[in-house]
């Protein structure tokens, strides 16, 4: 293929189309808002108020969530005002990547590497405050990781714009039907956010730079292109997005033993995330606190993964302690402070401490079976993290 002809090609489409790749005013306030973590006071509200009130539920474990660039002062009057009448809690964000503390407690969801079944896997990982006085290397562990999310970023741009990517451009357009305009349009406005990216790295917060960053742009673009053809572009970029993240290179991940053990050096809690996702981490006979068997994202094998987690606590030894059934409610709170109209439904309709999974009559049996229930949960775990 003769590279300098394909890009040629592709600027003559785009000027047939009407598009530029010259940035504009608007671009710029729309970068701006879409990076900014400055919450306005319509922001705020919609962080502070409670979706739902669950006046009747006294134990309240949430021990998987994101609050992202929420304040935590507004999380704690969501979960007051959804929560009114609680007794019993274990409330510990765990931010990707980034240690972040509430009440005593501080946790952090880690990427990290599994060689023995070739996979990256998250651990929650959850400590007393008290225990992170000597916690130097593993910050700079986590400080490593956290930048896999930034490199994504520009591989997941660099697969749209650079030649050296077209078979992975390619791919996409075939799986998701593209056709030369879309994939016009999409080129011309990566490029965009590639530029707007280059003139305001220096004020552009880290925990920004991801993949959302391109895909937010274009829910941006509903604005002012057909709805249904930005949507058509965006199932394109997640084709291309779930090609980079399948290649992505696992070098910055560290591998899920030397977590585990730096954890454990220091007295720290794991829990293992939707385990459904990727099941050989079931029999690798890792050193944690417990099983995740259910989440927003992860719950059509919830009584399998609570049978599982009840027969191998019949075989460990005495001395051993039991492995924690645990749920997560995943709620990332940057969805909630989004408009309605760009905010991902899924996403916004999970909350901090609700997992209606506890009370499922579906499942009820297999957790009394396995001697598992919120309170028993929140007081064995809040127990090791601290003893």
């Amino acid at each position: 293929m003769n590279v300098k002809a394909t890009q040629g090609e592709r600027v003559i489409k785009a000027a047939k189309s009407g598009w530029s790749t010259e940035l504009c005013d608007e671009d710029q306030l729309t970068y701006e808002r879409l990076v900014t973590t400055d919450l306005s006071a319509e922001q705020q509200e919609r962080s502070r108020c409670a979706a739902e009130v669950f006046a009747r539920q006294e134990s309240v474990l949430a021990v998987h969530w994101h609050p992202e660039f929420v304040p935590l002062h507004l999380v704690r009057e969501r979960i007051d005002a959804t929560f009114p009448n609680r007794t019993d809690e274990l409330i510990i964000p765990t931010q990707h990547n980034i240690l972040v503390s509430y009440d005593g407690f501080s946790g952090v969801e880690v990427d990290c590497y599994s060689r023995g079944f070739d996979r990256k896997v998250q651990l929650l990982v959850h400590f007393a405050n008290e225990r992170l006085t000597q916690a130097d290397v593993f910050k700079d562990m986590l400080a490593h990781t956290f930048e896999y999310r930034s490199r994504q970023l520009f591989e997941f741009i660099d697969s749209v714009l650079e030649p050296a990517y077209e078979y992975r451009f390619a791919r996409a357009a075939a799986e998701t039907g593209a056709d030369e305009e879309l994939t016009a349009f999409v080129r011309v406005h990566a490029e965009k956010v590639k530029k707007l990216y280059d003139k305001n790295e220096s004020i552009t917060p880290p925990e920004a730079v991801r993949n959302k960053l391109l895909m937010n742009y274009f829910e941006t673009l509903r604005d002012t292109f057909s709805p249904r053809f930005v949507d058509r572009a965006l199932t394109f970029l997640r084709a291309v997005k779930q090609d980079v993240k399948a290649h992505f290179s696992n070098e910055y991940f560290y591998a899920t033993e030397a977590v585990i053990e730096e954890v454990r050096s220091l007295g720290g809690g794991i829990i293992v995330p939707h385990p459904e996702q990727f099941w050989p981490i079931l029999l690798a006979d890792y050193h944690v606190d417990g099983y995740e068997v259910w989440n927003p994202q992860s719950q059509e094998y919830s009584e399998f993964l609570i049978n599982v987690v009840a027969r191998q606590n019949k075989s460990r030894a005495r001395t051993e302690r039991p492995l924690l059934i645990t749920m997560g409610d995943d709620c990332h709170l940057g969805e909630k402070v989004k408009e309605p109209r760009f905010q991902d439904p899924d996403k916004a309709g999970r909350e901090v401490g609700v997992q209606p999974a506890w009370d499922d009559p579906a499942i009820r049996k297999s957790l009394i079976l396995a001697d598992a229930d919120r309170g028993r949960v929140i007081e064995e775990y809040r127990n090791r993290l601290t003893t």
